[in-house]
């Protein structure tokens, strides 16, 4: 029997408690209006995208480096190429959003083209990186989709997770500030316009939130676990209650369980707590929609 205590005396997962509990924060906080604006499809969209700002920043840093600048600050797995990357999504993210507010399209159709497109895109951007670096005789590593894509709580040190807080409490400050007319845009997004509230304007602001939260948890903890903690803590606060307060604070409530009881059963079973912390948050799902039938 694993003691909860024991995650508090092992380094490494200090450091992913307390990483986790930002990704908690980030994810929950959306978690509810993902669900209710039907955008579950938008974690997936969204990170896939990430493969054309890799293969961008590959293509940079190889070709700097032909030039011969300095490339330091474009390290693998650096703030800079996070950055490009985050870039890159947001810009996808809004042409998602402007795909279906402009044409017939809905969004999850602009979610899939541009999944595809970004993914394509990112192939040829890799691929063109290792061949100007086998031409030119650069001693440039390229990363690898897989490192950026699928992270960790396991293996992000102090720094992951200072980095994660920062980016949890500059989503939570904006979210604070927009949250009347952005919960009014959710419930009624017909009716917003008539009432002073850009439609337009909320749902480009939501699509660039998710973006942020949905890379810079796919960087610390992997697609699986983004996904799933961006989708399923309001799916299972939506069942429990019908307020968007009090929903919102199952979500919170049942994104720390989902963390906690993942690490744990990371530690006991000695697996990645990504894979557990999805299945706990699932079963939570499956306990919450048994309440409610009953």
């Amino acid at each position: 029997m694993i003691n909860p205590l024991d995650m508090l005396r092992d380094p490494f997962m200090q450091s992913a408690l307390v990483t986790g509990l930002a990704l908690v924060a980030l994810c929950a906080s959306v978690s509810v209006l993902v669900v209710l604006k039907r955008l579950a499809f938008v974690g997936q969209g969204v990170s896939h995208s990430a493969f054309g700002g890799i293969g961008l920043a590959a293509v940079l840093s190889v070709g700097l480096a032909g030039a011969g600048v300095p490339t330091g600050w474009l390290t693998q797995g650096g703030v800079v190429e996070f950055v490009i990357v985050l870039a890159f999504c947001v810009g996808a993210a809004l042409l998602m959003a402007a795909i279906a507010d402009r044409t017939t399209l809905h969004v999850d159709t602009g979610i899939g083209l541009l999944l595809v497109a970004s993914m394509a895109l990112g192939g040829v951007l890799v691929e063109a990186s290792r061949k100007i670096a086998e031409a030119t005789g650069v001693p440039v590593g390229v990363r690898s989709w897989e490192s950026v894509l699928f992270g960790s709580l396991a293996s992000n040190g102090w720094n992951d997770a200072i980095i994660a807080w920062g980016v949890a409490l500059a989503v939570l400050l904006t979210l604070w500030v927009i949250r009347r007319p952005l919960v009014f845009w959710a419930f009624d997004e017909q009716a917003s316009p008539a009432f002073g509230v850009p439609s337009r304007r909320m749902s480009a602001i939501l699509m660039v939130v998710l973006a942020v939260v949905v890379v810079t948890s796919m960087k610390l903890a992997g697609v699986v676990p983004a996904t799933a903690m961006l989708v399923l803590p309001g799916a299972i606060a939506l069942k429990l209650g019908s307020r968007m307060g009090t929903v919102t604070a199952w979500a919170v409530v049942s994104g720390v369980v989902g963390l906690l009881a993942g690490l744990m059963c990371s530690m006991a079973f000695d697996v990645q707590p990504g894979p557990c912390i999805v299945l706990i948050l699932t079963a939570l799902f499956g306990v919450a929609a048994a309440v409610r039938r009953g």
